[in-house]
């Protein structure tokens, strides 16, 4: 699991679809926009992006993506599963426990958009090119004991 229950949601977004499996916790970015206000345009596209430079950090997600065959079992709303291609809540302000981390966070620290969908911390984003431009919050404390982290997420910023 990479979102624990440990959060506070301020303003979510339910525009987006995602074609792909993930789990919950990662920072999405944008991989194509729709048109208007995009609320049934399947071309409105997020992703876990392998290379997060030049990419445009959308918000948070709160669901995991599965692919199952839907015919033998159902999808676990309890665990807020969403079957691949279908539509995505994004978490644009708020804050989340999280163990989708790359590089140690410290309290304070802005957290940047990482390779995957991780939040990366000042000095591993450092290594991606336009890196401090994907800034999508601020960690709030350092990483616990299990590997997580509680980080306060504000997107859409400039």
């Amino acid at each position: 699991m990479a979102l624990k229950t440990d959060r506070s949601t301020l303003q979510t977004d339910i525009s987006f679809f995602m074609n792909e499996v993930a789990e919950r916790g990662g920072v999405a970015s944008l991989g194509t926009a729709g048109s208007g206000a995009s609320m049934d345009n399947g071309a409105a596209v997020v992703t876990y992006s392998a290379d997060p430079s030049g990419k445009v950090p959308m918000g948070l997600l709160v669901n995991d993506m599965v692919n199952i065959d839907l015919t033998r079992q159902h999808l676990n709303q309890h665990k807020d599963e969403v079957q691949k291609g279908g539509k995505v809540t994004l978490l644009f302000k708020g804050s989340v426990v999280t163990n989708s981390l790359e590089g140690t966070p410290s309290g304070g620290d802005l957290a940047y958009l990482g390779h995957s969908g991780n939040l990366a911390t000042p000095t591993a984003a450092a290594g991606i090119s336009g890196g401090s431009a994907n800034a999508v919050g601020r960690f709030l404390g350092g990483v616990d004991q299990n590997g997580y982290a509680k980080v306060y997420v504000d997107l859409p910023n400039n």
